[in-house]
């Protein structure tokens, strides 16, 4: 009897001890199982908004659990620089690219067709030829924009309403596509309302003071759109502005934590994370490019520098609604 009950006992062991190895063995082809994917990034150049966009995309992969490695390049604001990335990135065959800018995006959407791209940090993607519509993509490219239909129109209204603006500076790189069409909107929506545009050029951001400093004496305030050569150099804006006692408005919040008086705007970072979201349907086979329309940001919202609002001897309204900057 004691026999059998020691067999029985042997039997009870020998099977648990199986089940754990079967389990452990199990959980470890579940890791080898679990793809990894390689995720191309390209950004045009360094500068905040485009940084928080990137660390926004990669924070929604990490929330959905996704193992990812990444290739990333920064053109650093060359445009041949910009062309080699988008290629050395098709050829390394990357499961999707990350296009963090309108040149960026361009760039490697006209290298492939067939790697999905996910762009953010652009302005209109219909006019940069990216996607067919907003509504229906099209193609293997989609993502999300950094204009919002409302953010022109009322920077306008306090320009004109509020600041008693005029003349109305503005600093870009006529070479950017996205600069251009942003220009065009804000000159044609100005004129409407009565008030003059007064243009200042650049192609490299070395240029960028000395373009902000030859609008001295012609405007009477300034409103720096999202370009990528001005904002990578927007402190010579900012010195000159300070100087002059020029009140500027820009296109989005980290510029006014830089010294900008005031945006209506969002967070680069939303819309980088909105991005990573479509990334993450496209790498996990839910959807692709062409079935997600391109998103606008959400939730615009007013801001302003306490410090510079003191600095121009401002009274902030209650019928402004803003919020300051931290």
């Amino acid at each position: 009897m004691k026999k059998i009950a020691f067999i029985l006992l042997a039997a009870v062991l020998f099977l648990a001890a199986c089940g754990g190895e079967s389990e452990q063995s199990s959980t470890a082809n579940a890791k080898e199982d679990k793809k990894t994917f390689k995720i191309g990034v390209t950004q045009i150049v360094e500068h905040p908004s485009l940084n928080a966009a990137y660390d926004g995309f990669q924070k929604a992969l990490e929330d959905a659990g996704l193992d990812v490695e990444y290739e990333v390049q920064n053109a650093q604001n060359d445009n041949s620089q910009n062309t080699t990335i988008a290629n050395n990135l098709v050829s390394a065959g990357v499961d999707l690219i990350f296009a963090n800018s309108t040149p960026s995006a361009q760039a490697v959407a006209s290298v492939t067709k067939d790697i999905p791209i996910v762009f953010t940090s652009v302005t209109d993607a219909v006019s940069a030829e990216l996607v067919q519509s907003m509504e229906q993509p099209g193609g293997n490219v989609t993502g999300t924009v950094d204009t919002q239909p409302e953010a022109i129109p009322s920077t306008i209204t306090f320009l004109k309403d509020e600041l008693g603006a005029k003349n109305v500076g503005m600093v870009f790189n006529a070479g950017e596509q996205n600069s251009r069409a942003q220009v065009d909107a804000v000159k044609e929506q100005m004129s409407a309302v009565g008030l003059n545009v007064v243009e200042a050029s650049v192609s490299t951001s070395a240029e960028v003071k000395q373009a902000t400093e030859s609008l001295i004496g012609k405007v009477d305030s300034l409103y720096i759109i999202t370009d990528n050569t001005v904002v990578s150099a927007l402190e010579s804006v900012i010195s000159v502005a300070n100087d002059n006692k020029l009140p500027m408005m820009v296109g989005e919040f980290d510029s006014v934590k830089r010294g900008g008086l005031g945006a209506y705007g969002f967070e680069y970072f939303d819309i980088g994370y909105e991005a990573g979201e479509m990334a993450v349907k496209i790498l996990n086979g839910e959807s692709t490019p062409a079935d997600l329309p391109v998103q606008y940001p959400q939730n615009l919202r007013f801001v302003l520098n306490k410090d510079t609002v003191d600095a121009l001897g401002l009274e902030v309204k209650d019928e402004w609604k803003a919020e300051f900057a931290e």
